[in-house]
């Protein structure tokens, strides 16, 4: 399989808004589908009407994404081939109000939830990125991430997320357990300037520290740096790294995280889990890719 698009693809919007455009899309698909003997495509269209990093995006998105996976479905099941079709979907809500779930979800064979970036760099509060675990307002009471959810202005930009959070959601959407991939990061979110209050979590900050730190940079730096303590939240079943003495926050997926995400994804029979990226994990024997394949064989 190969995947289209990814975070800063422009295009999407303008292909879909047309039946002519879609179908030209389409057939370039089903060209090269046929030329390599390609067993399906994943769409990762970020995002339908919301025009993120400055793609182009219109209300009609919502409708027009429908109607090219179906058409796309329509097409992949006239190859000799056994097709299977993927969506990339955010791990937030606001974005199911985007798309039409239950519709895309009769014709594709998985979602893949991207529950990474839940809170990133540029979010006015530290967080865990790729939590696992409910966080909930009692758990960020009083504290800067409690107000600015909070408040008027930002309540619609800023919320609470994890990968339960979300995989509940779609499940009460109608979506199959069996449907569901979830996501983990082999990359870190991080912030500066953060007070030492909490140990950095849910505080304020004063901008990126750096974009993101590999997993394998963060074992092999950050974790054997003395000025660095690690923190293990066991509401977010996540860890996170701090710096209180220059005041830097690094949220990330470690061995363990990613081992009870495979453990919850066998409980409750999704239908797996997936990453982003693998050349950002170490070939070390604790590897992150080891600990997924490792909890994939226990029984549960």
């Amino acid at each position: 399989m190969v995947a289209c698009g990814g975070w800063g693809t422009k295009g999407f919007s303008n292909m879909a808004y047309t039946y002519e455009n879609r179908q030209r899309f389409i057939k370039s698909i089903i060209n090269f589908n046929k030329e390599y003997q390609l067993d399906g495509i994943d769409i990762d269209w970020e995002y339908p009407t919301i025009p993120a990093a400055n793609t182009k995006a219109r209300l009609e998105d919502k409708q027009n994404f429908s109607l090219l996976i179906k058409e796309l479905r329509e097409a992949l099941n006239t190859l000799n081939r056994k097709q299977t079709l993927t969506f990339a979907s955010a791990g937030w809500k606001n974005y199911y109000k985007n798309i039409e779930l239950q519709e895309v979800m009769q014709y594709v064979d998985y979602i893949h939830i991207m529950t990474y970036d839940l809170v990133g760099s540029s979010s006015p509060y530290t967080g865990h990125h790729t939590a696992l675990g409910r966080i909930t307002s009692k758990h960020v009471k009083e504290t800067p991430a409690d107000s600015i959810i909070k408040s008027k202005t930002q309540k619609s930009t800023y919320e609470l997320n994890s990968a339960e959070m979300i995989v509940e959601y779609c499940l009460n959407n109608g979506v199959s357990t069996r449907q569901i991939v979830l996501g983990s990061a082999f990359y870190s979110r991080t912030w500066k300037g953060v007070p030492y209050k909490n140990n950095g979590l849910y505080q304020t900050n004063k901008g990126a520290y750096v974009n993101a730190i590999t997993y394998n940079e963060i074992i092999a730096k950050y974790e054997k740096n003395k000025n660095f303590k690690k923190y293990w939240d066991t509401v977010a079943k996540a860890p996170y790294l701090f710096n209180k003495k220059d005041s830097i926050f690094i949220s990330y997926d470690d061995t363990l995280s990613v081992k009870l995400k495979t453990s919850y994804v066998k409980k409750l029979a999704l239908g797996g889990i997936m990453f982003w990226q693998l050349s950002q994990d170490t070939q070390d024997s604790n590897s992150l890719l080891s600990a997924i394949y490792r909890a994939s064989l226990k029984e549960h």
